[in-house]
């Protein structure tokens, strides 16, 4: 699943330090609430995802302000589009659409789960870690 112990141990760190719009997030996607299981800051190839439903192949990215700039917003446009060729759908949320209303953003992501499946490049087999992108994590630390 991890590439390598560096990547393990930053998704650990994300995980145990998430931001407020992860933790007001992951409270609805968390314990099967919407009726599949999604894992948190999961490795991807070299890439750590916020959220992500394997069984769906779909996942969730929440952001920041960070995000906004023009090199972030080409980076998320790579990473999306590995992800993508692997067959899985990514959907993002800014973090103030959390904060306006959380409730339409749970209700994106379950119209998502509940839609009838794409057909996608991918294989339909768990994502192969080993290859994709430069090594790395593949996201920055939060500041």
């Amino acid at each position: 699943m991890y590439r390598d112990q560096e990547q393990r141990d930053f998704a650990r760190q994300l995980r145990n330090q998430p931001t407020e719009a992860e933790k007001r997030l992951w409270w609805f996607l968390r314990a099967e609430r919407l009726g599949v299981k999604f894992r948190r800051q999961a490795a991807i190839g070299a890439y750590i995802v916020d959220f992500v439903c394997f069984s769906h192949k779909l996942i969730v990215e929440l952001d920041g302000p960070q995000h906004l700039d023009a090199a972030a917003r080409a980076h998320d446009a790579r990473r999306t589009a590995w992800l993508e060729s692997r067959g899985f759908q990514v959907i993002r949320f800014r973090n103030q659409e959390l904060d306006e209303n959380i409730w339409e953003v749970v209700e994106k992501i379950r119209g998502v789960l509940e839609a009838p499946p794409q057909p996608s490049p991918g294989t339909g087999r768990e994502p192969d870690n080993s290859d994709g992108p430069s090594p790395g994590t593949g996201r920055e630390p939060e500041e």
